[in-house]
């Protein structure tokens, strides 16, 4: 299918402008919308870390299309939903960090389930969608738990235990649908059996693997400790890099860090992987059994990455492939089976991506672009690299080949990924590499709002 002519397809299909006049238009399409937390690249089908077990993840980028190189707009949980909900990116918001909620700072927001509401959808949802901290009554018609507590509790039979710094797991032996992430499964699930009257947006965010590191002991079971494998790393990875790349939050250094401990730690977040990706089986054997089960778009993708020891660094919100690489996965009308796309793309292009997919007209003061084109074609030119903002000033920019990080000191980084893939050297003072780094610092926000916490 050649370029745009997938979004063409798409608004032919909900308008009924290509029908015959006695045929009545087809109903809009439904939106699966599967948000999980902190999964980084450890995917099977990206193929971050080779002993990760996702086959249901797995299954559905055999569907649809898989993003390989797609990066958060901000490397943590508040400031990446938030773009992603409203569309708004973080260096025009100035919300950047965790704190404060949406609605504190900008009470008139509009989010795209907001948006699909007012354009006939039914909006409902479950689990971690907008930061745990800040649930959004006024984005929904239905939400489970309830409209002001987005994530069902825990049943931890057994006592957390220490891994590493201020991670803490545990393995625990209870069913699936007595932790957060199956009650939220089994909810949306019951959603999906039920025949739409309206189309619907129904959003089933996902909290592990985001700690504490809490799965079922079969979870845990599936990684023997004497197997686990560490991520690599290198002792004096961090000596080419500037000050501000240092300090950028990422938590505590992992050279502090038995080999014990380490290993104890990537068990825990291969555990919760694989636990999240039942659930999201479960999920997606209710689509396939129910009614809206043609004529629905489903999206799954990661909040942002995390950090396993790479870089002295257990934790996120570093501006690194780590932290900023997450799975993005689409399935919509016209989408090749199993299509893989190497273009970079941001998750703030979802916003915009999924008004279109849904027939709705773009919306002024919405940043990113619409993936359509590539959904068409993912070979299409595509000049836009993925920008991932951390902190006021701090900016990388992430292109098929090359990653540049300015930090709001005048620091510099620059990574060849074909090369350097872990990005170990950092190229921002070699003299060959001047026109490259030009070419990608012109995508450097020149304007950044002010923190809103301050």
């Amino acid at each position: 299918m050649r370029p745009g002519a997938l979004a063409l397809a798409l608004l032919a299909l909900v308008s009924g402008a290509a029908r015959a006049q006695d045929a009545a238009p087809p109903p809009r399409p439904n939106v699966l919308f599967l948000v999980v937390d902190d999964l980084n690249d450890w995917v099977g089908c990206l193929g971050g870390n080779p002993q990760t077990r996702t086959p249901n993840i797995d299954r559905l980028a055999s569907r649809g299309m898989l993003f390989t190189n797609a990066h958060a707009a901000a490397p943590s949980c508040n400031p990446s939903r938030v773009a992603v909900l409203t569309g708004v990116a973080p260096y025009r918001s100035g919300l950047y960090d965790n704190t404060p909620g949406l609605r504190e700072v900008f009470p008139d927001a509009v989010t795209l389930p907001q948006r699909l509401h007012a354009a006939g959808y039914h909006a409902l949802g479950s689990g971690k969608v907008f930061h745990h901290a800040y649930p959004d009554p006024a984005s929904w018609d239905e939400f489970f738990p309830s409209k002001d507590v987005q994530m069902p509790s825990d049943t931890t039979r057994g006592k957390l235990v220490k891994l590493y710094g201020s991670l803490f797991g545990v393995a625990v032996d209870a069913p699936a649908t007595e932790l957060c992430d199956g009650k939220v499964a089994e909810w949306v699930s019951a959603q999906l059996a039920r025949p739409p009257q309206e189309p619907f947006f129904l959003a089933c965010g996902f909290y592990r693997p985001h700690t504490p590191w809490v799965a079922t002991a079969d979870a845990y079971a599936r990684f023997p400790l004497e197997q686990v494998e560490l991520p690599a790393a290198r002792p004096d990875d961090l000596d080419d890099v500037p000050a501000a790349a240092r300090t950028l939050e990422g938590r505590a250094a992992a050279k502090a860090a038995t080999p014990d401990e380490a290993r104890r730690a990537v068990q825990a977040y291969l555990a919760c992987i694989a636990f999240v990706d039942d659930q999201v089986g479960r999920v997606l054997d209710a689509l396939d059994r129910s009614p809206a089960a043609k004529n629905t778009i489903v999206v799954l993708w990661g909040d942002n990455g995390f950090h396993l020891g790479q870089k002295e660094r257990w934790g996120k919100e570093t501006l690194w492939e780590e932290s900023t690489h997450v799975p993005l996965i689409v399935l919509a009308p016209g989408v090749a089976p199993g299509s893989r796309c190497a273009r970079p793309v941001s998750l703030q292009d979802l916003h915009p991506t999924l008004l279109e997919l849904c027939g709705l007209p773009p919306v002024a003061g919405v940043d990113g672009t619409s993936l359509t084109p590539l959904l068409a074609d993912p070979e299409v030119p595509w000049e836009r690299p993925a920008l991932t903002t951390s902190g006021f000033g701090n900016h990388s920019v992430r292109s098929e080949r090359w990653r540049y990080t300015r930090y709001a000191d005048g620091g510099e980084e620059l990574y060849d990924l074909e090369a350097d893939p872990h990005e170990w050297t950092n190229r921002a003072a070699d003299p060959a590499c001047a026109a490259t780094k030009a070419e990608l610092a012109r995508w450097i926000p020149t304007e950044n709002a002010a923190d809103v916490r301050k």
